[in-house]
C-alpha cells in the first residue's frame, strides 16, 4: 500500500440531494478495507457536469450530510468545496489538500460509472497526481470490464488505483427524490435524523 508512513484520508465527494445509505455505507467500507485514518464527506458546492439538477440547496445538503454523519467519528464534514465560489472541479480541490497538508495521503471514493466518464473529467492527470482512486463495484459492470478500465485508466495517467469491492446498493438520490414526490417511504434509505429533516423543511415536493 503506498505513503505508509503519511496519514490517510479518504474523500467521498457528492451532491448528496439527499444523502442515503449507499453514500454512507461505501465510506465506511473504503475506511475499513484501505486502514483510513478518516473519510472526509464533502458535499459539492455547483457541479458543473449536474448544472441544475441539484434540487435542495446548499444549506440544506450541507444539514443533511452533517446530520447524516455525526454519530460517526471518523467521518468528517468538509465545506472546502461549498465555500468556493463558481463552478467546482475536483482535481482543484486536490491540489488545494495535498498543497495545505503535504502529510496526508488522499484517497478519492468514486463509482465505477465515474471512472468510465474519467477522461471527460477535468484536468484527470491532475486528479491522479494527487490522490489514489478507490473504485466502487457496481452491479451492472462485470469484475474484468472494470479491471481492464482501471488498467487503461492507471497506464494513461500513471495513476494509483483500487477496486473497492462494496455491496451492491442501487440507490440514487434521485430515486429518493421522486419518492418523496410521490408520497412513498424513504424510512431504511436514509438514516432517521435525515429522513425527519426532509419532511420538516418539505424538500423534494416542489416538482
Amino acid at each position: 500500500m503506498p505513503g505508509e508512513g503519511k496519514k490517510k484520508v479518504g474523500i467521498m465527494g457528492g451532491t448528496f440531494d439527499p444523502i442515503h445509505i449507499g453514500h454512507l455505507m461505501l465510506a465506511e467500507q473504503a475506511y475499513d478495507k484501505f486502514g483510513l485514518d478518516k473519510v472526509l464527506i464533502m458535499p459539492t458546492g455547483n457541479p458543473p457536469h449536474k448544472d441544475n439538477s441539484v434540487s435542495a440547496t446548499t444549506k440544506h445538503r450541507v444539514q443533511m450530510a452533517r446530520l447524516a454523519i455525526e454519530n460517526n467519528k471518523h467521518f468528517e464534514l468538509s465545506l472546502i468545496e461549498v465555500e468556493r465560489s463558481g463552478y467546482t472541479y475536483t482535481y482543484e480541490t486536490l491540489e488545494e489538500l495535498t498543497k495545505t497538508n503535504p502529510d496526508i495521503e488522499y484517497y478519492f471514493i468514486i463509482g465505477a460509472d465515474s471512472l468510465l466518464d474519467f477522461d471527460k473529467w477535468r484536468e484527470p492527470q491532475k486528479i491522479c497526481q494527487n490522490a489514489t482512486l478507490l473504485v466502487a463495484t457496481r452491479y451492472n459492470l462485470s469484475s474484468k470490464e472494470l479491471e481492464n478500465q482501471i488498467d487503461e485508466v492507471a497506464h494513461k495517467y500513471n495513476a494509483k488505483i483500487y477496486s473497492l469491492e462494496t455491496p451492491n446498493i442501487d440507490i440514487s438520490s434521485n430515486l429518493l427524490r421522486t419518492l418523496v414526490n410521490t408520497g412513498k417511504s424513504i424510512t431504511y434509505y436514509v438514516t432517521t435524523d435525515v429522513e425527519r429533516y426532509i419532511y420538516k423543511n418539505k424538500l423534494y415536493k416542489h416538482y
